[in-house]
C-alpha cells in the first residue's frame, strides 16, 4: 500500500518551501527508511502563516461566514477523510510506527467523528440574557477568540489535530498548526483537503518544523491570539512561560502517569483486559496510558499471572500486518529512553515478570516487547515518571484508601481507571480521584462530546466536549444596552 507525500508547508491555501530552503527527514520507525524531506519551518514561516490566518480571520469571508455554511464546511471535510480513510491509515501507520487497524480502525473514524460532532456545533455557539437591575438589557456574546496556534504531539497525529481543529474552525477562528516533526504527514494531507472541503485561503496553515524553531515562535508570536498544545508536561511549562509575554490564552494537555485500580471484587478476566488495553495500546505512548496499574493484595499474584499471559501473546511485527498487536516505537530516541526505564526498573528492584526486550523485525525497526514490572514500590521511578512505552508497574494494596493513597500520590492527574463489581465504592474512589477523566470497568473510552484534559501538572482547559469548546475558543463579551426612553 502506497501513499503520496506531501512534504511542504501548507500555507494560505498552497505548499511553500522553508524561508531558508532547509529540510528534515521524517522515517518510518518500523524499518528505518526515510519516508520524504520535510521543508523546515521556523520563525520566518511561522510569521508568513499567521499573518495569512490573521488576514482570513479578518475578512469577511470568514468572520461573516453563516455558521451554517461553518458547518458544512467541517461536515464536507469529514467526508473527505472518509473517502481517503486507507491513505490516512497508511500514512499515520508508516510515520509513527502504529499498527494499521489502529491506524485505519480506530483513529481515522476517530477524526471523522471529531469533524461531524463540531460541525454540529458551529450554529449552537451563543451567549445568554442577564437580568441585571436598571432600565438595561444586558447580553453576552461568544465570539472567536482568533488565531489559534495549536502543537501536537506525534503520538496520534491525526486524532488529536482534530481534537483542536474541529472546535476551533467551529467557533470562528483560523489556525496555524505546528504538527510533531516525527509525524507531519497526515496534518499535511489534512490541509489539503480542507482547502477541497472550501475553507478559504488562511484558515488553516501548517507548518510542520521543531518545537524550538517553529514551536516556539508560534508560542511568542504576538499575532497569535491563544495556544493549543498537546504533548509533555515539561514543554508545557515552557510554553506556560513564554505565553506570558503576550498574554495569551492557553490550554495544555500534558503527561500522565495515570493509575488503573483493581478491587477484589472486580471481574478479573475484564480487568486484565481492560489493563492491558490501558498500557499497551498504541504501543504505551498514549498520555492517558494506564501505566500504575494498582491491585488488592489478595488478587495480586493471579492478577500479575493473567497479565504475564496477555503480554506474551501482544504480537511483534509488521505494523501493517493484521496479525500485529505492538508496532514500532516512534524513534530510536524514544525507544532509548524507555530502555533507560526498564533498566531503572530493574536496578532499584522491581521485579521483571515478562518483557523489556529490544528486538528487530526483519532486521530493522523500533520495537520492544510487552513489558510488565511486579513487586513495585510507589517511591520507584517506573511508579513516578512517564515512561510513554508498553512498560507496566504493578503495585499491591491493601484497601481502598490505600489505592487512593497510591493513586493520588504522584504530580500527575491525567485519567485513572476503577474496576469494581460494587457500585458505590466505584464512585467513591471516582470523586476521590485527582484525575480529569475516570473509566469505570473500562479504559482509554473517549467521545466527541466528552471533555479531556488533566488535573495538577497534566495541565489545564480541555479538549473535546462543546462547553469545553467554547470555552476554549472563544471570548465572552457583555453588552448593556439603556431601555429607558
Amino acid at each position: 500500500m502506497s501513499s503520496e507525500i506531501r512534504s511542504r508547508l501548507w500555507i494560505h491555501n498552497q505548499w511553500e518551501d522553508a524561508a531558508s530552503g532547509e529540510t528534515f527527514p521524517t522515517t518510518n520507525p518500523a524499518t528505518g527508511e526515510t519516508l520524504a524531506h520535510i521543508a523546515r519551518g521556523a520563525a520566518a514561516d511561522i510569521d508568513r502563516a499567521v499573518v495569512s490566518s490573521r488576514e482570513a480571520f479578518e475578512s469577511p469571508e470568514w468572520r461573516r461566514m453563516d455558521p451554517h455554511k461553518r458547518g458544512r464546511l467541517l461536515w464536507k471535510l469529514a467526508d473527505l477523510i472518509q473517502a481517503n480513510a486507507d491513505e490516512f491509515g497508511s500514512l499515520e501507520t508508516r510515520d509513527n510506527g502504529k499498527p494499521y487497524f489502529e491506524s485505519r480502525k480506530i483513529d481515522v473514524p476517530s477524526a471523522i467523528s471529531q469533524f461531524r460532532y463540531f460541525a454540529g456545533l458551529a450554529d449552537k455557539i451563543y451567549g445568554e440574557v442577564i437580568p441585571v437591575p436598571g432600565p438595561f438589557l444586558n447580553y453576552t456574546l461568544k465570539e472567536p477568540v482568533g488565531v489559534v496556534g495549536a502543537i501536537t504531539p506525534w503520538n496520534f497525529p491525526l486524532n488529536i489535530v482534530s481534537w483542536k481543529l474541529a472546535p476551533a474552525l467551529a467557533c470562528g477562528c483560523t489556525v496555524v498548526l505546528k504538527p510533531a516533526e516525527q509525524t507531519p504527514l497526515t496534518a499535511l494531507f489534512l490541509a489539503e483537503l480542507a482547502a477541497e472541503a472550501g475553507f478559504p485561503a488562511g484558515v488553516l496553515n501548517v507548518v510542520p518544523g521543531f518545537g524550538t524553531e517553529a514551536g516556539a515562535a508560534l508560542v511568542e508570536h504576538a499575532g497569535v491570539d491563544a495556544i493549543s498544545f498537546t504533548g509533555s508536561t515539561a514543554v508545557g511549562k515552557q510554553i506556560a512561560a513564554s505565553a506570558a509575554g503576550t498574554v495569551k490564552k492557553v490550554s495544555l494537555e500534558l503527561g500522565g502517569k495515570s493509575p488503573n485500580i483493581v478491587f477484589a471484587d472486580a471481574d478479573l478476566k475484564a480487568a486484565v483486559r481492560g489493563a492491558s488495553t490501558g498500557i499497551f495500546y498504541g504501543k504505551g505512548e498514549v498520555c492517558a496510558a494506564g501505566s500504575r496499574i494498582l491491585v488488592e493484595r489478595s488478587i495480586h499474584d493471579d492478577f500479575v499471572e493473567a497479565l504475564k499471559a496477555r503480554a506474551e501473546g501482544m504480537t511483534v511485527g509488521d505494523p501493517m500486518e493484521s496479525t500485529t498487536r505492538l508496532g514500532a516505537i516512534v524513534s530510536e530516541a524514544q525507544l532509548d529512553r524507555v530502555m533507560g526505564y526498564v533498566e531503572s526498573g530493574k536496578s532499584e528492584g522491581a521485579r521483571l515478570v515478562t518483557g523489556g526486550e529490544r528486538v528487530q523485525v526483519d532486521g530493522a525497526g523500533n520495537f520492544l516487547t510487552a513489558t510488565v514490572f511486579a513487586d513495585v514500590t510507589p517511591e520507584m521511578t517506573i511508579a513516578q515518571e512517564e515512561i510513554f512505552g508498553p512498560v507496566a508497574a504493578v503495585i499491591p494494596f491493601d484497601d481502598i484508601d490505600d489505592a487512593i493513597r497510591i493513586a493520588n500520590d504522584t504530580r500527575m492527574g491525567l485519567a485513572a481507571g476503577v474496576w469494581t463489581r460494587d457500585i458505590g465504592k466505584a464512585h467513591r474512589v471516582a470523586r476521590e480521584l485527582q484525575a480529569g477523566i475516570v473509566w469505570v470497568n473500562s479504559y482509554n473510552m473517549y467521545d466527541a462530546g466528552s471533555p479531556f484534559g488533566g488535573y495538577k501538572e497534566s495541565g489545564y482547559g480541555r479538549d473535546l466536549g462543546a462547553q469545553a469548546a467554547i470555552e476554549k475558543y472563544t471570548q465572552t463579551k457583555s453588552v448593556w444596552v439603556a431601555v429607558d426612553g
